[in-house]
Formats: C-alpha cells, structure tokens, sequence
C-alpha cells in the first residue's frame, strides 16, 4: 500500500474520530473528556503495542536515541493537544471545534516551510491561506 492509501485510511478513520468522541463526552450519562483521552488513547497504545510486536520491531533500543528526544517532545505535544482537542469536543459542537483543530495541518505546513526549509510555492501558500479562510468561514457560521 502506498502513502496515499495510508493518507486515505487515516482519513476514514480519524473522519469519526470526532463524532463518536462529542457523542461520548455529552449529553447524558457522559464519559469526562479526560477519561475518555485515556480510554481512547489506551486503545492507540494497545493497537500500536500489537503492531511493534508484529513487526518485530524492538522500541527499547531507540529510547536514548539521538532523535529520542524529538519524540518525546512530539508526544508531550500530542498529549496536551488530543486532552484539549476532546475537552473543546467536549463544550462545543463537533462542526466547529473539528475545523479548529484541523488547522493544525495548515500550521505544521507553516513550520514545516519556516524551520525545516521546505519549499513554499506560490500554489502551497495559497492554500494555506484558503484553508485559513475556510476554517474562518465554518467556524464563525
């Protein structure tokens, strides 16, 4: 399978992502964001636990890694970003919130381009800025 089918299947799958956690964290009988980011990403861990093992990868060998510390930072960002993705769900309609949150595409683009030298083209900055224009437009209306 190439990169693009694995782009696909992460959108499927990330596409429900949301709605099921906004169902899970309202209304009654609620589940508290908090516990639902545990539960959800113990699911992740498990999956991921499943994966590496199938692999016959072995993680311990890369936790001193030169990189390693990229990677812990990156989950210490991960980690305060889907808390507060699924409390925003949590709060606000998914229609909203989801778009939001979606931007983070758009600013890793950015810092990709700024920090890590990655060519910007006249077409790419576009749609950057029209994918700034449409979060504006869903998420005020």
């Amino acid at each position: 399978m190439n990169y693009l089918l694995w782009a696909v299947l992460a959108l499927v799958a990330y596409t429900l992502v949301a709605p099921l956690m906004s169902i899970a964290t309202n209304g009654d009988a609620s589940i508290p964001s908090n516990v639902a980011t545990l539960l959800g990403n113990g699911i992740l861990v498990a999956i991921t636990l499943g994966v590496v093992s199938y692999t016959g990868e072995n993680p311990t060998q890369y936790l001193t890694h030169p990189k390693a510390g990229f990677v812990y930072a990156a989950g210490a960002c991960l980690g305060i970003g889907i808390l507060a993705y699924y409390k925003a769900l949590s709060q606000g309609p998914v229609s909203v919130v989801s778009p939001i949150f979606a931007m983070f595409l758009v600013t890793s683009s950015i810092v990709g381009i700024l920090v890590l030298d990655e060519p910007a083209s006249a077409r790419k900055l576009a749609g950057i800025a029209l994918a700034g224009v449409s979060v504006y437009l869903v998420s005020t209306g």
